[in-house]
């Protein structure tokens, strides 16, 4: 887990901390929504009563993070900064891979799929108003079979099935091993809202 804060960071949280008035407090880091567009980075205070076994520990020099599991891969090159001005400061959080995380091919599929879907697909089928989303990944006989959704401007679309075999499906089987093929399960007879979001 490679998370930085600096140290005005440092320095500013332990002052905030230290006006806490329970022993022992440290600062929870967490990405909600992980793996989405939505995914927000988020700091909190962390009480001793609230820490979950499983949260991975970073202590710093004065004072600790609880990072939630769920969340590691999501935070890794987060960069903690706080900046003081005339006003007070502002801190700032940038995780990189809080949308998508980093991948290997030793990720699970559903990571690697949405690591491509949402970092090389969905840019491009934006530029349509529309957008593609794994709904599960399925065991068959001879592999994994992607399950996908079409959203915005690919709903109805009548270029959906070119863009499905062409493009989605043949750049997810190229790129992950033990992947066979997509799905598509959006109903394209609902044609209303195609080509706008």
């Amino acid at each position: 887990m490679n998370i930085t804060v600096t140290e005005t960071a440092e320095e500013y949280l332990g002052e905030l901390l230290s006006k806490q008035d329970t022993e022992g407090m440290a600062v929870r880091m967490f990405v909600t929504q992980p793996g989405t567009s939505y995914a927000e980075t988020c700091l909190a205070y962390c009480r001793p009563d609230e820490v979950i076994e499983d949260d991975e520990i970073m202590q710093l020099e004065t004072l600790r993070f609880y990072i939630e599991k769920n969340s590691v891969p999501y935070l890794d090159e987060a960069y903690v900064d706080f900046s003081k001005d005339r006003m007070g400061g502002q801190l700032t959080i940038k995780a990189p891979n809080a949308k998508v995380p980093k991948v290997s091919p030793d990720s699970p599929i559903d990571e690697q799929i949405n690591y491509i879907l949402y970092s090389e697909i969905n840019p491009g089928l934006a530029a349509h108003g529309g957008d593609v989303k794994l709904m599960e990944v399925v065991e068959e006989e001879e592999g994994h079979i992607a399950v996908l959704q079409f959203g915005g401007g690919c709903q109805g679309c009548s270029a959906v099935d070119m863009t499905l075999k062409d493009g989605v499906e043949a750049t997810l089987v190229e790129r992950i091993d033990s992947l066979v093929g997509v799905r598509d399960v959006t109903d394209h007879s609902v044609r209303d809202k195609a080509y706008f979001k």
